[in-house]
């Protein structure tokens, strides 16, 4: 069983603050694109345990999905010392979400 999309929001700062490689995964428990994807990212975050995975709840009201202007879920963006360097919406298979993780690698 994988986590379910937390509702407490971590502030964008520390977000920004973090070292190293995060993925930062947007979307809710119920939306049906999240489930579908769910297996995707993380067979694909399985590859790279070294990758901090931050599930976060978005939603109307929700700070941190507007700061990052998410649009649809799931979106994971992932972060290289506090910067974005890949975006995936609504990845369909495990590649997509493999294709940017591996982008950290040669940032």
């Amino acid at each position: 069983m994988t986590k379910p999309y937390e509702t407490e929001q971590p502030e964008r700062a520390a977000i920004d603050a973090r070292s190293g490689v995060t993925a930062v995964d947007f979307g809710t428990n119920w939306c049906g694109y999240c489930k579908a994807a769910e297996p995707h990212i993380e067979r694909a975050l399985a590859q790279y345990p070294e990758i901090a995975h931050i599930k976060v709840e978005d939603g109307p009201g929700r700070a941190l999905g507007r700061s990052f202007r998410v649009k649809l879920w799931p979106t994971v963006i992932v972060m290289k010392n506090g910067q974005e360097i890949a975006r995936v919406v609504r990845p369909e298979d495990d590649q997509e979400v493999v294709s940017a993780l591996s982008l950290a690698d040669g940032e």
